[in-house]
């Protein structure tokens, strides 16, 4: 993949090299399409040559591993988190060399597909409710209710027992109450007011997944605080409001919130949703589509054998 539009993005042929010490080397199935994917191509990967290779999370089978890996064997059917700007790519590859860290078995009842939507989305919305120490009975407000991250942020929340409110468009709201949310919001004009209404003195924390950012302070008692998902243009602390950004990429290797986040799965509380599957060849179309916003899920491309 190099600078372009979703035009420019092909299937090439690369070499994988064989796992070394802590990695291993699985064979991929399907790999979902995150907003995120259009940077290689529109910005690409400061210090790292094109063609560049997309794709955060993926799920497939253990093809190979490397000296001092506990835990996993050939055959494994797991899933996994890399970083897309390091040197080897990102997720989006037949092949794929993970340090063992990052790899975790799939939730059970899930198949390939469904597991592959888990793991970035999972490790940001814990990350990002870490910091916050919200303790059981306090309120959080989730932004951009509909999607998967906030689907996400929403079942971990009310398993550690706090009282979520989110946002959701009129014909999202079951969706939205699905997820585990005591109180639907109504999203866009009168957010904020009806955020204040459901928690008078202001919401203990927003976790702004819709890129709302100061909007949605009057609605955030004082001293609370917000979860901006694609960092902040501001102080860490302003008008009484503590902001904590997330970074998904520093936690790519934190395997215990992955096995927390596949016992959810298992256990129903995560639901996994796949929007539509594409080919390697259509990856572009995928991106297309995730780009012109409203899906319910992940787009998701599916390698099968012999895909090239």
């Amino acid at each position: 993949m190099g600078p372009g539009g979703p035009e420019v993005v092909t299937v090439i042929e690369r070499e994988i090299p064989e796992p070394g010490a802590g990695e291993v080397r699985l064979a991929v199935k399907a790999a979902p399409v995150h907003p995120s994917d259009s940077v290689p191509r529109t910005r690409g990967f400061q210090g790292v040559p094109p063609p560049w290779v997309a794709g955060w999370d993926c799920a497939g089978v253990v093809e190979s591993i490397g000296p001092e890996v506990d835990g996993l064997a050939v055959g494994d059917e797991v899933m996994a988190i890399v970083v897309p700007w390091r040197p080897e790519g990102g997720a989006q590859t037949e092949l794929l060399l993970a340090p063992a860290g990052s790899v975790v078995p799939i939730p059970q009842g899930a198949s390939l597909e469904q597991a592959s939507t888990l793991p970035m989305n999972a490790l940001t919305a814990i990350s990002g409710l870490e910091p916050l120490g919200l303790a059981e009975g306090q309120t959080l407000a989730v932004t951009g209710g509909a999607g998967l991250l906030a689907s996400y942020v929403i079942g971990i929340a009310k398993h550690r027992g706090l009282r979520v409110l989110a946002d959701a468009r009129p014909e999202d709201e079951e969706l939205v109450r699905g997820f585990g949310a005591d109180v639907v919001l109504p999203r866009g004009a009168g957010m904020v007011e009806a955020m204040v209404e459901a928690a008078p003195g202001g919401v203990d924390a927003v976790y702004d997944t819709a890129l709302l950012t100061r909007s949605v302070f009057p609605g955030i008692r004082e001293g609370g605080s917000i979860v901006p998902v694609r960092g902040w243009d501001g102080d860490a602390v302003e008008e009484g409001i503590h902001v904590h950004p997330v970074y998904v990429w520093t936690v790519v290797d934190r395997s215990d919130w992955l096995e927390e986040a596949r016992a959810l799965a298992s256990r129903g509380v995560l639901a996994l949703r796949v929007a539509a599957t594409y080919p390697p060849e259509r990856a572009g179309d995928a991106q297309r589509r995730m780009e012109a916003g409203g899906l319910r899920g992940r787009a998701v491309i599916v390698f099968t054998d012999g895909s090239g």
